[in-house]
């Protein structure tokens, strides 16, 4: 079980393994030549904050850095929804922020399914936004499930070894 520093490192290292998944991906066709510079650079980072934020998700359902990390943002943007008037999106925010506390830790948000589950916004809003790029969001997603599944493997929730008992 890593503390939230041990899980920034293993999103960090899973994430530069995505990041050369990808680079292969984009160098087969040399799609890379579309991007301007700065997508070239503010994609990686953008794709690198997802990882790092979803490696500590998990443990926004105990008192952990990623709590307080989320309930910040789930707090400011409340207070947008609100201030811009938007008072049913602002319910919707409110009801589901909390349904991560109401569990156990190390229950469902330490899941297989939850991994696909909650980034999966990301994959779905830009597809019904952008129905002419359907694909946007994938890297996106997958940058969010590999900083989601790398928690869990840090926490040996992957891999169950089975410890062998000395006996003396």
């Amino acid at each position: 079980m890593a503390n939230y520093q041990g899980h920034l490192a293993g999103a960090s290292v899973f994430y530069a393994v995505y990041l050369a998944g990808l680079a292969w991906v984009f160098s087969v066709d040399a799609a890379y030549t579309r991007f301007t510079l700065l997508e070239l650079t503010a994609y990686p980072l953008a794709l690198f904050g997802l990882c790092l934020m979803f490696g500590l998700w998990p443990d926004v359902d105990t008192n952990s850095k990623g709590q307080n990390l989320f309930y910040t943002i789930f707090f400011l943007v409340d207070v947008i929804l609100i201030v811009t008037r938007h008072f049913e999106e602002a319910a919707y925010l409110g009801l589901f922020a909390i349904l991560p506390v109401l569990g156990k830790h190390r229950g469902w948000t330490h899941t297989w399914w939850a991994m696909l589950l909650i980034p999966s916004p990301l994959l779905i809003l830009p597809y019904l936004f952008f129905p002419e790029r359907p694909l946007w969001g994938l890297p996106f997603y997958g940058a969010a499930v590999v900083g989601y599944f790398s928690h869990l493997f840090m926490d040996g929730l992957v891999l169950r070894l089975k410890r062998r008992r000395r006996t003396v």
